[in-house]
C-alpha cells in the first residue's frame, strides 16, 4: 500500500511540475476558468431591457387605440417616444435605430371593434438582438391581454350584465401563473449554468491534450513515467495524474459553479456539498476522456487549440439546453453521451436552478461514473500500448546504434591493420 502511494505521489509531483512549467497550460487552467465566467455573467447580468424606444402609427384614432398606446407607454419594457403619421416614417426610424419596435393600428381598427369583430395590432420588432424582440413582445402581450379584458368587459356591460357578472363570464376559473426556476424569464439565467460547466469541461480537456501533444511532439512522453511503472503499473500513473488535476480544479468548481452564480444573483438553489459530490465523477470523466484522446490522437501541442472552438459549439448544442434531447435524432442523441458535458450540464442545471439533490440527478450521476470508469480503462490501455510501442522503438534504436558502433569499430580495426602493410 505504501509503495502504491509513493508511486502515485511521484507521478503527481511530476505532473504538477509539467503543469506549472508550461505557460499555455497555466493560462488555460488558472486564467480562462476565472475570466470566462466573469465575462459571461457580466454580459448577461441585466437580463431584461427596460424603456425600449418605440414608435406608434395610429391610422384609426379612437378611444381604444389611445388607451392601448397609453398602456404601452406605462409598461416597464416600452417607452413610446415617437408618434408617426405613416408606416414608412416609422420604418425609417427603425432603420436608423432611433426605435427598436413599431406598433401599427390599421385604418379599420376602430371599425372592426365597433362591429364586434377582431381588431388587429401589428407589431414590428428589431430582431438584431434577442432582448429587443423579447421586450417588444412581452410589453405588447401584457397590454394586449389587459385591453382584451377591458373591451370584453365593456361589451358584457352593454348587454345588460353587471360588472361582477361580466367578470365571472370573462374568467369563470381564476388561475395564477407562477414561473418556476427562472422567475425573471431571463436569457442569462437559462444559458449561464450550461456555459459555466462547459468552460470547466473545455479548459480541463484542452489543457490535458496540450500537455499530451507537447510530450508526443518532443518525444519525451516515455521519460515522464518512472521505469518501474511503464508496464503493469500504468494505472498508478493514471491515478497520479488525475489527482493532480482534481487538486487544481476543485477550487475552480467551487468558484464557477457556486460562488460566481451567487455573486451575480443567478438562480442557485443547490447547496455546495451536492455540487461538489456531483462534480467529482464529472471531473474524473473529463480527465480520463482527455487522457484517452490526448494519448491516441494528439501529435502536436497546437492541435487541440484548432479544434477547441468547433467542439465547444458542438458540445453546447448537444448538451440538451438549446436543442431538447427529445427532439434530437437518435444518432445525435447517442453521440452526445460520448462527452461528459452532456450528463454534466443536465445534472448541474437540475441541482443549481431547480434545487435538486443527488437522488434527483441519479441518472446523470450514474452516467458520469460509468463514463469515468470506461474512460479510465481506455486511458490505461492507451498509455500501456503507447509505452510498449515507444519502449520497443527505443530498444530497436538502441540495438541499431550498438550495431553501428560495432561496425564502425570493426572498420577502424581493419584500417589500422592495413596501415602497416602499406608502410
Amino acid at each position: 500500500m505504501r509503495k502504491n502511494l509513493r508511486d502515485i505521489w511521484l507521478v503527481l509531483s511530476i505532473e504538477v511540475r509539467r503543469v506549472f512549467g508550461d505557460s499555455t497550460v497555466l493560462l488555460i487552467f488558472f486564467i480562462a476558468p476565472i475570466i470566462y465566467p466573469l465575462l459571461f455573467c457580466g454580459f448577461y447580468h441585466n437580463e431584461s431591457v427596460e424603456n425600449l424606444s418605440t414608435a406608434v402609427v395610429d391610422e384609426s384614432p379612437c378611444e381604444a387605440s389611445k388607451r392601448f398606446i397609453h398602456k404601452l407607454d406605462a409598461t416597464p419594457e416600452l417607452s413610446v417616444n415617437y408618434r408617426c403619421s405613416s408606416l414608412e416614417e416609422a420604418k425609417m426610424l427603425m432603420k436608423d435605430h432611433y426605435v427598436r419596435s413599431v406598433f401599427y393600428f390599421p385604418k379599420d381598427f376602430s371599425q372592426q371593434l365597433a362591429t364586434l369583430h377582431t381588431g388587429h395590432v401589428i407589431v414590428f420588432g428589431d430582431m438584431s438582438s434577442f432582448y429587443y424582440y423579447k421586450a417588444a413582445l412581452t410589453g405588447g402581450n401584457s397590454v394586449l391581454i389587459d385591453e382584451m379584458h377591458t373591451i370584453e368587459l365593456e361589451r358584457y356591460e352593454e348587454s345588460g350584465l353587471t360588472n361582477e357578472e361580466a367578470a365571472i363570464q370573462m374568467q369563470p376559473v381564476v388561475f395564477e401563473n407562477t414561473t418556476l426556476y427562472n422567475p425573471t424569464g431571463g436569457y442569462g439565467s437559462f444559458l449561464l449554468p450550461c456555459l459555466m460547466l462547459l468552460v470547466l469541461h473545455q479548459t480541463l480537456f484542452l489543457g490535458i491534450c496540450i500537455l499530451s501533444g507537447d510530450a508526443n511532439e518532443n518525444r519525451y512522453a516515455l521519460r515522464l513515467i518512472p521505469p518501474h511503472l511503464r508496464k503493469r503499473s500504468v494505472h498508478r500513473v493514471i491515478f497520479g495524474r488525475s489527482f493532480c488535476y482534481i487538486l487544481i480544479y476543485t477550487p475552480l468548481v467551487i468558484l464557477d459553479l457556486w460562488f460566481i452564480p451567487r455573486w451575480f444573483h443567478l438562480p442557485q438553489l443547490g447547496n455546495l456539498y451536492t455540487i461538489l459530490e456531483f462534480s467529482l465523477p464529472f471531473v474524473l470523466a473529463v480527465i480520463y476522456f482527455a487522457m484517452t484522446i490526448g494519448t491516441l490522437f494528439v501529435r502536436q501541442k497546437i492541435s487541440p487549440m484548432l479544434c477547441f472552438v468547433f467542439f465547444s459549439l458542438v458540445l453546447f448544442f448537444v448538451s440538451g439546453m438549446v436543442w431538447p434531447q427529445q427532439s434530437m435524432p437518435r444518432l445525435v442523441y447517442l453521440f452526445s453521451f460520448l462527452f461528459p458535458s452532456t450528463p454534466g450540464v443536465q445534472g448541474y442545471v437540475k441541482i443549481a436552478s431547480m434545487g435538486g439533490n443527488l437522488e434527483t440527478v441519479r441518472a446523470e450521476y450514474m452516467t458520469l461514473w460509468v463514463q469515468a470508469g470506461i474512460y479510465f480503462t481506455t486511458a490505461t490501455l492507451a498509455t500501456y500500448l503507447k509505452n510498449y510501442q515507444r519502449q520497443h522503438k527505443s530498444e530497436k534504436m538502441h540495438l541499431a546504434r550498438h550495431y553501428r558502433e560495432l561496425v564502425m569499430k570493426k572498420l577502424n580495426i581493419d584500417a589500422i591493420d592495413k596501415n602497416p602493410e602499406s608502410d
